[in-house]
């Protein structure tokens, strides 16, 4: 087949060249972008009157028909294209003749293909925040229904002081509304027109990028058409940005993975979001957490060739380039599709606060607030302290908990302790007294709701 770029060569390559060098096996997936683009195009073309308004008429026209030709599957993407711009532009010149081959004049494949890139970029970052809001809702409301169950809080995986579950959800929702930040501003950042800036150094034609950018929706034109041949910068960022957030969704995977396990039994999945064994009849595994946790390497991997692939490239545009869209696709593509399944598993996972509570009690995470009780009576904290670790020893020693421990026992350590002491170690009263802003109490958990909900909003 002869190449449109025959010319300076003769364009022959060989099969397998044909095959190396050709991206329509994943750039097809603009095929909207592109066309939304040329019709931009022939528009400002016509305005500025480099080609007649009928021309441009019969362009668009013909473009319109094409797209949905191919939305509508009558048009099958020849897989032996070399890209989507040349398969577009084919079958234009093949409907309408030779006015088709006027629509590439004042621009560049270099421009083109950062043009499609950055627009497809933008309509993929909007379809991903509206599932960060999605999993945010999910997560909130199941805060909400469970803002008074009790569970340890941990540090270094340690029992450490009691909290509430719907607390715990909410610092995850916290994470999730900084994604949708980072995200929002990183479509800023790329919603910014190449288009104009042809190979690298502009045209000679009277063209008008304002005009074009602004039938595309842009806010802006690239200033320099070096940069804006050569600038990835946008699929960078957004790639560290769907690294942030599938690190979020992996640290949930792994809380999720522990609490729905045996050992803690915190949680219990839904059989839809879960699989058994093969061979052992018992289990119930939670694949999809695990999947997740495991996708995000896989994620990482495409910034990590991102950023590779680009750390020494010249200006302007190199082949090196058609490199970045697999690895952000495959970003998008996965971040989404975890998004979705941790919507479902979320809210229908099943908690269990009775077992929550109980290990909150074997935990002694409530030791703090016996050693507070004594320094509130006077005990400085260190002998507190000293005092509240030797009645755990005791606890753990004789089988007991804190709140059961009768008090002629409490007094064996301090004859300060009194019957109230019952009060200020019951696991309510400990979290409820945390009630400082983003603290533990439900007041504070509610106002922790209050706030996500507004963001979600808008």
């Amino acid at each position: 087949m002869a190449k449109m770029w025959a010319g300076r060569t003769a364009g022959d390559t060989s099969k397998i060249a044909d095959e190396f060098n050709a991206s329509i096996g994943f750039d097809s997936r603009m095929y909207k972008e592109d066309i939304t683009g040329s019709i931009a195009h022939a528009k400002m073309l016509a305005k500025q009157g480099i080609i007649a308004p009928e021309e441009a008429d019969t362009l668009c026209e013909a473009l319109a028909v094409i797209l949905e030709d191919i939305a509508s599957g009558r048009l099958p993407i020849d897989p032996n294209a070399e890209d989507i711009h040349m398969f577009v532009e084919e079958v234009l010149t093949s409907r309408v003749g030779d006015v088709g081959k006027k629509l590439h004049t004042a621009r560049s494949r270099n421009d083109q293909v950062a043009l499609d890139l950055r627009m497809y970029l933008m309509n993929r970052v909007d379809e991903l925040s509206e599932r960060i809001y999605s999993l945010i809702t999910a997560l909130t409301d199941q805060a909400e229904r469970h803002k008074e169950a009790i569970m340890p809080g941990y540090t270094h995986l340690q029992r450490a002081q009691p909290i509430m579950f719907g607390h715990h959800l909410m610092a995850y929702a916290m994470m999730l509304l900084r994604d949708a930040d980072r995200l929002a501003d990183c479509k800023r950042r790329m919603n910014v027109s190449p288009i104009g800036c042809c190979a690298l150094a502009g045209t000679t034609y009277d063209t008008d990028r304002y005009f074009e950018a602004e039938q595309l929706g842009f806010d802006d034109i690239a200033r320099n058409s070096l940069d804006g041949v050569s600038d990835r910068d946008f699929v960078v960022e957004l790639l560290s940005d769907i690294s942030i957030l599938m690190m979020h969704l992996s640290r949930l995977s792994e809380e999720i993975i522990l609490w729905s396990s045996w050992e803690f039994g915190f949680v219990e999945l839904s059989d839809a979001y879960t699989t058994g064994s093969s061979i052992m009849p018992q289990k119930k595994n939670s694949d999809m957490a695990e999947l997740v946790r495991g996708k995000t390497g896989r994620v990482y991997g495409d910034l990590m060739a991102a950023l590779t692939m680009l750390k020494g490239l010249p200006l302007a545009y190199n082949k090196d380039m058609q490199e970045d869209k697999e690895g952000v696709f495959d970003a998008v593509d996965t971040a989404e599709m975890s998004l979705e399944v941790f919507v479902g598993m979320i809210s229908t996972m099943k908690v269990k606060p009775e077992n929550m509570k109980a290990a909150a009690q074997r935990g002694f995470i409530n030791a703090t607030d016996l050693a507070d009780y004594l320094t509130k009576k006077g005990m400085p904290f260190r002998s507190a302290y000293k005092i509240s670790g030797s009645i755990v020893a005791y606890c753990i020693e004789h089988g007991q908990v804190l709140e059961d421990l009768p008090l002629s026992t409490y007094q064996e350590f301090s004859d300060i302790f009194e019957e109230d002491l019952y009060e200020d170690i019951d696991l309510y009263t400990c979290v409820n007294k945390r009630n400082s802003v983003g603290g533990t109490s439900v007041p504070s958990i509610e106002s922790q709701i209050n706030y996500v909900r507004r963001k979600c909003n808008g």
